[in-house]
């Protein structure tokens, strides 16, 4: 299932809970439309969108988390997928991007922490991080966020940054993708794609 990767030399993925708006976030950063679906966990399998004539791809890797209808066995199986889709890519990755609810992301996390268990986003930013791939948190819905820089900095800390959130600019992208409002992830986008001596590709952020 996850065996449909173009073969292209860096890609930026968007990894994230289902339901917290990716596939609507990759039709913005690629104009491109994808198939989604109102039921959460519909995308699962990878939507790919390459440009031909450069060597680079955006995926949407599925959504993990609670999906309705869909069993354990395969919610575990989606989730062991996408961190091996990572892990086998990950020195192509020029960015991976967890989108966030921003008006859901801090209750969840904190539901799902415990001394046993750290929330399966919190989770994979670190992941991203061991693995060298720079992680973006594009906290998604922000037009439904009343105590904006409150809420940022709260997701900061969740992700062991210390606020104010605002010095972590090309880490934490406060977004709406549905209105189209991505300034903040292109920007951050950008600081990785110069990191990695890629300015060619800085015209699709």
């Amino acid at each position: 299932m996850f065996e449909t990767r173009p073969d292209r030399d860096a890609e930026v993925v968007l990894l994230g809970r289902s339901n917290v708006g990716k596939s609507t976030l990759m039709r913005e950063i690629t104009g491109h439309d994808f198939t989604t679906g109102g039921k959460p966990g519909v995308t699962r399998s990878p939507n790919h969108y390459d440009w031909a004539s450069e060597s680079f791809v955006v995926t949407d890797l599925p959504g993990f988390g609670f999906m309705s209808g869909v069993e354990d066995e395969r919610r575990e199986a989606i989730k062991t997928d996408i961190v091996r889709y990572v892990e086998e890519n990950a020195e192509k990755i020029l960015a991976g991007v967890v989108v966030l609810d921003g008006k859901a992301a801090v209750d969840i996390i904190d539901r799902h922490t415990t001394e046993d268990e750290i929330p399966h986003t919190v989770e994979l930013y670190h992941f991203l991080r061991e693995l060298g791939i720079p992680p973006v948190l594009a906290v998604n819905k922000m037009d439904k966020v009343d105590d904006r820089d409150e809420r940022l900095n709260d997701i900061a800390d969740r992700f062991g940054l210390v606020p104010p959130w605002e010095q972590w600019r090309d880490t934490v992208a406060p977004i709406t993708a549905k209105t189209g409002d991505i300034t903040a992830l292109n920007e951050a986008i950008r600081v990785h794609l110069e990191d990695a001596k890629r300015d060619d590709l800085k015209k699709f952020f």
